[in-house]
C-alpha cells in the first residue's frame, strides 16, 4: 500500500494525459475583479515622484481657470504606489489605450494651458 506524499516508481500510476491541476497551471489564470468596494475619483492632475524601490501616483483637481494667476494651489487627493514593475506595465498600457483612443478620435496635443471651447 502507498503512503500519502511517498514517491512511486511504478509506471502503471502515471497517468496517460496530464492531471487537471498540470493543466490548470500551464494555462493562463482567469482573473475577476471584486468591484463591490471600488471607489471613483476624477482627476485633471497628477503628480509622479520615485524612488528605488516605488512610484508614487499623487492626483488632485485643479480647480483653478484664471491663467493669470501667479500661483495655483492644488490639493492631491489620492496616492497610489506602485512597485517599478506595476508601474511599467501600467505605463505600456495607458499607451496602448492613448493609441487607440487616439487612431479613434484623432491626435491629443500636450499643450499645458486648458483649450476653452467656446460654445
Amino acid at each position: 500500500m502507498k503512503q500519502s506524499g511517498s514517491p512511486t516508481n511504478s509506471a502503471d500510476s502515471l497517468p496517460q494525459t496530464p492531471s487537471r491541476s498540470t493543466q490548470t497551471n500551464n494555462a493562463a489564470p482567469t482573473v475577476q475583479f471584486d468591484l463591490s468596494t471600488l471607489q471613483s475619483s476624477y482627476a485633471n492632475v497628477c503628480n509622479v515622484s520615485s524612488t528605488r524601490e516605488e512610484v508614487a501616483l499623487a492626483f488632485g483637481v485643479n480647480n483653478v481657470w484664471d491663467r493669470g494667476q501667479a500661483n495655483i494651489q492644488i490639493q492631491l487627493t489620492n496616492r497610489i504606489v506602485l512597485n517599478p514593475f506595476a508601474a511599467k506595465r501600467l505605463a505600456t498600457v495607458l499607451s496602448r489605450v492613448v493609441t487607440e483612443y487616439e487612431s479613434r478620435f484623432g491626435p491629443l496635443h500636450e499643450d499645458a494651458t486648458p483649450q476653452i471651447n467656446a460654445a
